[in-house]
C-alpha cells in the first residue's frame, strides 16, 4: 500500500469477502482461555463441523481476549452475536448439531449472568447483559472480533485509518495538539498529559528521537497491556507511529517481558506485515516520513514500570530510577529524547486523530476523558477485562458490570491500583474512577487493577502481602524504599502474629509516611498507600489484633482459638485422627479437647468434624 486511497480500497474488499461466509465464529486465543483449553474447543468445532458436511459455511477465526476472563473458553458466533462461555470439547457436538444445523440457540451454553439480588443464574445473550451495555470499547474495540494475526481484519475495522488522516491531512503540530485537547493522560499510572509529553519532546532540538512503548506490565492483578496486545496488536504499531510522527523520531521500540508468549508472537507477526504493507519503513503511505520499530525484552522488573528505570533496562544497565530533571522527552534512551507511553495509550491515539478530539473529550468527564480499562479480579461473579468512560462510579463497576458478589460473601472493600494502590471500604463504593478523586481518597487509579475483596479477608494480611511484594520489587538504590518497605513488612507481620502494641501501629504510620514523602521515585513513594489508605478506613481491624487479639477474618493463624463444644462432641475421635500436630486428646468421657499450644491452626479438624461440635473464634 503507497497511499491512503489503496488502504481504503483494501478495507472495502476485504469487507466484501467478509460477507461470503454464512458465519463467523471467533474463539478466544488469549492466555486465559488458552489456558482454559480453548485450542481443544477450536480443534472439537472443526472436527464437528467437518462432520455435518459445513466446514466451508462457517469461518473459523481465533481472536483476543472478549473480556469474560473467568468464563472461558469463550467463544462468539456472526452474525447472530451469540456468545457461549465454559464451554469443552464434548460440547461441541450438540453445540454444532443446534446451532449450525438446526439454526436454535443453546440456552445452557450461553454466558451465565448472575442476579445479585436472589443469586440465581439467569441465561442471557451477552450483547443484552450488563456487563456489555454499561461498557464503552474504544480500545477494546476490535478485541475479540478479529484475528490478531491477519491485517486485513484489522483494516476492515478502520485499521490505520487514524495513521492515514495524521499522515495526509496533518502536521506534526496538528496532531500533538489534537491529543493533547483530547484530555487523554496517560493510561500506565502516571496520568501525566500524553500529548503535552509529545510537545516537549517535538520542541527538542536532537539529530535523532525515539518513541517507546513500555508493555513491560508488572502491576499486580493487571493484564490489560498484554491481552490488548494478543487481540489487537497492530492498534499499538499504529499508535506507536502517529506518535513518532508527531515527535519526529524515526525509530521505536516495543519494551515487553518474553514470558509473554502470545503478546510477542502476534506483535512480531503484526510488524512484519505492516512493513509488507508499506505501513512501517521508508516513505509511509507516500508522506516522506519514515519510520520503524522493533521489539526489545525486558527484565521484568516491576520497577521499570518507571520511565527513567526503564531506559536504564533498556540500555543493559541495571533498572533503576535517574534523577529528574532532566525528564526522557529532553534527555531519555542514549541521551535522545525520548516519549515512553503505555500499551492502552498508544492503542488510543488512532481513534482520537480518526473521530476528533470532540468525540473523545465527551467521554468521561472534565479531569478524565476517555475510557479507561479495569482488570476486574476477587470474589465477583464477572471478573475479566472491562472498559468503561473515566468517571464511571466505582458501584456501575462492581455491581452491574461485575455482577457483585459471588453467592455467600459480602464486599468489604475494593482495592485499587495494585500493589502501589489503596482500598476503597464498600461504604464508598459511588466515587467515581477518576485521577484526582481517588488520589483524595488515599488510592490510586493506576494501570488499572481493581480487586474485590469479600468479608472473609483479613486486611492487615492483604496490606502485608502487598507490602512484601514492593519490599521484593524494589530496587534498592534508595534507603527509604529498600530498607523502608522492610521494616513496614515487618511490622505488620508483627501485628498480625498477635505480638504487637499500639506503640507499634503509631511506628507503622510515621514509617509509611516518611516512606511517601522521602523515596526517590514514584514507585517507592506508593509503596505505602495500602498501609496509609488501610489504617485510614479500616483502623479498628489493627487495634482489634493488637488489643483483643482477634482477627475479625478468621485468617491470621497466631490469633485464633479452636475449642471444642463439649455437650455436642460424640466423641468420634474424626478430629484427633486428622490432626496433623496430634493436640487433641480424649477427656474421661470420651469427648476431646484441643492443646492451643501445640496448635497449627491448620483448619483440619474444624472442616473434618462431621457434628460441627468445633468453635473457631
Amino acid at each position: 500500500m503507497r497511499t491512503a486511497e489503496e488502504l481504503m480500497e483494501r478495507k472495502e474488499a476485504h469487507k466484501k469477502r467478509s460477507c461470503e461466509c454464512p458465519y463467523r465464529v471467533c474463539i478466544c486465543g488469549g492466555t486465559s482461555c488458552t489456558s482454559q483449553n480453548s485450542r481443544d474447543v477450536r480443534e472439537a468445532l472443526r472436527e464437528e463441523l467437518r462432520l455435518v458436511g459445513m466446514e466451508d459455511q462457517v469461518e473459523i477465526v481465533t481472536t483476543g481476549c472478549h473480556g469474560l476472563c473467568a468464563k472461558g473458553p469463550v467463544m462468539t458466533v456472526y452474525p447472530e452475536g451469540v456468545t457461549y462461555a465454559n464451554l469443552l470439547p464434548e460440547n461441541l457436538e450438540e453445540l454444532v448439531e443446534e446451532h449450525f444445523v438446526n439454526k436454535r440457540v443453546i440456552p445452557k451454553f450461553l454466558y451465565t449472568n448472575v442476579e445479585p439480588a436472589s443469586g440465581r443464574p439467569n441465561f442471557v445473550p451477552l450483547r443484552q447483559s450488563k456487563f456489555v451495555i454499561c461498557q464503552t470499547p474504544v480500545v477494546f474495540e476490535r478485541c475479540g472480533k478479529i484475528d490478531p494475526e491477519n491485517i486485513e481484519d484489522f483494516i476492515e475495522m478502520d485499521g490505520y485509518q487514524g495513521l492515514a488522516k495524521a499522515l495526509t491531512q496533518m502536521t506534526p503540530e496538528d496532531v500533538a495538539e489534537a491529543v493533547t485537547e483530547s484530555g487523554l493522560r496517560g493510561r500506565g499510572g502516571g496520568a501525566y498529559l500524553t500529548g503535552v509529553k509529545w510537545q516537549i519532546a517535538a520542541a527538542q532540538e536532537s539529530d535523532e528521537k525515539y518513541v517507546i512503548c513500555n508493555a513491560d506490565e508488572g502491576d499486580l492483578g493487571a493484564y490489560m497491556d498484554r491481552s490488548v496486545i494478543e487481540a489487537d496488536p497492530h492498534a499499538v504499531i499504529e499508535g506507536l507511529t502517529i506518535a513518532a510522527y508527531a515527535v519526529g523520531a524515526s525509530q521505536g521500540y516495543v519494551y515487553i517481558r518474553p514470558e509473554y508468549t502470545t503478546a510477542v508472537k502476534n506483535l512480531t507477526t503484526a510488524i512484519s506485515q505492516a512493513r509488507e504493507n508499506g505501513l512501517l519503513g521508508d516513505d509511509i503511505l507516500s508522506s516522506g516520513f519514515s519510520f520503524d520499530m522493533e521489539i526489545r525484552f525486558a527484565a521484568g522488573a516491576y520497577v521499570c514500570g518507571e520511565e527513567t528505570a526503564m531506559i536504564s533496562s533498556f540500555e543493559w544497565n541495571r533498572g533503576e530510577p535517574r534523577l529528574k530533571p532532566a525528564y526522557p522527552v529532553e534527555k531519555g534512551l542514549y541521551e535522545k529524547p525520548t516519549v515512553i507511553n503505555n500499551v492502552e495509550t498508544l492503542a488510543t491515539v488512532a481513534a482520537i486523530i480518526r473521530n476528533g478530539i470532540g468525540w473523545f473529550a465527551q467521554k468521561g468527564n472534565e479531569t478524565a476523558c476517555g475510557t479507561k480499562i479495569f482488570a476486574l479480579g476477587g470474589d465477583l461473579n464477572n471478573s475479566g477485562l472491562v472498559e468503561v468512560p473515566l468517571g464511571t462510579s466505582l458501584r456501575t463497576i462492581v455491581e452491574e458490570i461485575g455482577g457483585g458478589m459471588v453467592p455467600g460473601k459480602a464486599l468489604k472493600a475494593i482495592q485499587t491500583g495494585g500493589a502501589s494502590g489503596g482500598y476503597i471500604p464498600a461504604s464508598d463504593l459511588d466515587v467515581p474512577m477518576d485521577y484526582d478523586v481517588l488520589v483524595e481518597r488515599g488510592t490510586l487509579l493506576g494501570a488499572g487493577g481493581l480487586m474485590a475483596l469479600g468479608d472473609d479477608i483479613c486486611i492487615i494480611e492483604h496490606v502485608k502481602q502487598q507490602v512484601k511484594f514492593s519490599m521484593k520489587e524494589s530496587c534498592g538504590k534508595c534507603t527509604a524504599c529498600r530498607i523502608g518497605t522492610q521494616k513496614m513488612y515487618d511490622l505488620l507481620d508483627k501485628i498480625t502474629e498477635g505480638k504487637a502494641d499500639m506503640e507499634d501501629l503509631v511506628k507503622l504510620e510515621e514509617l509509611a509516611e516518611y516512606v511517601r514523602t522521602s523515596a526517590y521515585c514514584g514507585l517507592g513513594k506508593a509503596a505505602p498507600n495500602p498501609v496509609l489508605s488501610s489504617l485510614r478506613y479500616f483502623r479498628e481491624e489493627y487495634v482489634a489484633h493488637i488489643q483483643d487479639r482477634k482477627c475479625s477474618a478468621k485468617v491470621c493463624k497466631p490469633l485464633i482459638t479452636y475449642e471444642v463444644n463439649q455437650k455436642r462432641c460424640e466423641g468420634c475421635g474424626v478430629c484427633a485422627a486428622s490432626c496433623p500436630a496430634k493436640c487433641i486428646s480424649e477427656r474421661e468421657d470420651e469427648t476431646k479437647v484441643i492443646d492451643m499450644e501445640r496448635c497449627l491452626a491448620c483448619d483440619t479438624c474444624y472442616q473434618y468434624c462431621p457434628v460441627k461440635a468445633i468453635s473457631k473464634e
